[in-house]
């Protein structure tokens, strides 16, 4: 099993990995066959990158590549086919030289992250072929989920069940991978190797976890989660069937330290896939901050990190101190740039304008954009990435600054609920601490107003984030949240701010996303709309 990270689009560095894996499974493991990913070639999901002929003569070029260097090895490798009848989403095996069989994908998700009937066109007929005596039934990634592919190779003869994948992360998302695998080897009897795709792609990262099943849906090897590497399976034939040698079977980590994982691997795929130098931070002394800070150094080192305070009238001598011992014990650079200077220039350019008014939250808009100029300012002359630190609270209810706090270029909690920031801070300080206990005890504050604190303008965290997961990933209506129990005036709040800021997502930065309906590609709302007011009045209100 080859869980590989792949460049989308880079289709000749691609065929290069495929090249290298292969002679090191033939030459060090003695492998009959290699496995690879889901759209090998091209990466996963190439998106409309597909659209562009140029592609699919790489395609053709690396093809050809592959049977005229690789030998004494059977290669599975998955790649988009343009046939005259339509694009397929397709698997070829390469033996010696030749592609001897070809099998294309039937079922094409299209919801959540998925798009694939966008570009492909499904599947005719079932792909049975044989390696080394064995029969194998070849399907690609959805095709394991439905029981029709699994079914029709076995009853077509296959003995073993090779499935391709490119299965992005979300919580809870391995478990339900190996138990619905399990169902496919209960109706067919069949072990199933399950190859999956490692690496962060914009806002997706793919956590590998290949696995092996036996006949009897036991798991006979699984690769780690979030690495890149070889995996090598042995079978044995016995009495018609075809038994599964016991492997390495990797322990699944618990569920905040696989988040964590998770989101390195998205920052760190993000940095160097794109060729970043370095990542810029802005660092406040909260947790958000911090977090992201210590996110950054596992992703790419501290050499490479650049932390940046920039304190205002209304910063704590607190927030200084804590952010300073967080740079200091992560070993990241350091500097304090004070956002003085250019705010008080700002309100003095602006104060005719302004005569009359009283101070309200465009003055505190006005230092977090000053802010993201000096934060822009160092990303561009240094041609390191600037890292946001809103989490997914924030995001939702639009409790975060517009060409503000919201610049820059990835969003590594974008995704992250505020109570999960918590315990994913709680976890990194449990391997080292780097966090000062105290910024993750105080009550969080933007610090743009005197003894401004978050619930000052928002909910509880507590009661907040339950009414955004309900509301936002499972969908729920404003009616079934109050009859749940949550206070009917809270609720109408924060869905009336969920709504009404969803102009300012559309004009966020991507980042990693952990959930079942991140912001993003995962959810498509549109900005201008009725449907909350519709909502309301239906309920008489």
């Amino acid at each position: 099993m080859a869980q590989v990270d792949l460049r989308v689009g880079d289709v000749p560095g691609n065929v290069s990995r495929v090249i290298d894996c292969a002679a090191r499974a033939r030459d060090e493991l003695d492998a009959d066959l290699i496995v690879f990913p889901e759209l090998t070639l091209t990466g996963y999901p190439p998106e409309d990158l597909l659209l562009r002929p140029v592609l699919h003569e790489m395609v053709a070029e690396g093809l050809e590549r592959l049977c005229a260097e690789v030998r004494g090895i059977d290669l599975l490798v998955g790649h988009p086919e343009q046939t005259s009848h339509g694009r397929y989403n397709t698997a070829s095996l390469i033996r010696n030289g030749e592609i001897v069989t070809r099998c294309r994908k039937h079922h094409l998700p299209n919801y959540s992250v998925f798009d694939e009937k966008r570009y492909f066109v499904p599947g005719d007929g079932f792909c049975v072929t044989e390696v080394a005596g064995i029969r194998i039934g070849v399907t690609i990634c959805e095709d394991i989920w439905l029981p029709g592919p699994a079914r029709a190779a076995v009853d077509d003869g296959a003995q073993l069940l090779v499935n391709l994948n490119a299965s992005p992360f979300r919580t809870g998302k391995s478990n339900e991978r190996e138990a619905v695998v399990a169902e496919r080897v209960g109706e067919t009897h069949c072990p199933v190797v399950y190859v999956n795709l490692v690496g962060g792609q914009d806002e997706l990262v793919f956590d590998g976890e290949s696995f092996v099943l036996d006949r009897h849906a036991a798991t006979a090897v699984r690769a780690p989660a979030c690495e890149e590497g070889l995996y090598p399976v042995d079978f044995a034939p016995e009495n018609g069937y075809v038994e599964v040698l016991p492997g390495e079977v990797s322990v699944r980590a618990d569920e905040i330290a696989g988040i964590y994982r998770v989101l390195v691997l998205g920052v760190r795929d993000y940095i160097e896939k794109n060729g970043f130098g370095g990542a810029i931070i802005g660092l406040s002394g909260g947790i958000d901050s911090a977090l992201t800070l210590a996110i950054a150094v596992d992703a790419i080192g501290a050499e490479r990190v650049q932390a940046v305070m920039m304190p205002s009238r209304y910063t704590a001598d607190i927030s200084l101190e804590d952010a300073r011992a967080e740079a200091e014990t992560l070993g990241v650079a350091y500097q304090e740039i004070s956002i003085e200077p250019p705010f008080n220039s700002f309100l003095e350019v602006l104060s005719d304008a302004f005569a009359g008014t009283r101070p309200d939250a465009t003055e505190e808009n006005i230092q977090a954009r000053c802010r993201g100029i000096i934060l822009m300012a160092l990303s561009n002359k240094q041609g390191h990435i600037l890292l946001t630190t809103g989490n997914k609270s924030e995001m939702s209810v639009g409790y975060a600054t517009l060409y503000g706090d919201m610049a820059g270029g990835f969003a590594p909690i974008k995704d992250v609920p505020k109570l999960l920031v918590y315990r994913l801070s709680e976890y990194r300080n449990s391997i080292t601490p780097v966090i000062p206990q105290r910024v993750i005890d105080r009550p969080p504050s933007a610090e743009l107003a005197p003894d401004q604190k978050d619930e000052d303008s928002l909910p509880p965290y507590e009661l907040l984030d339950p009414i955004l997961e309900g509301y936002i990933e499972q969908d729920m209506g404003v009616r079934k949240l109050i009859a749940l129990g949550f206070d009917a005036d809270m609720v109408r709040r924060v869905a009336t701010m969920v709504d009404r800021n969803e102009y300012k997502r559309r004009q966020a930065p991507p980042g990693v996303r952990i959930s079942k309906r991140a912001f993003g590609r995962d959810r498509r709302y549109p900005i201008t709309s009725g449907f909350l007011d519709a909502q309301l009045a239906r309920d008489g209100k």
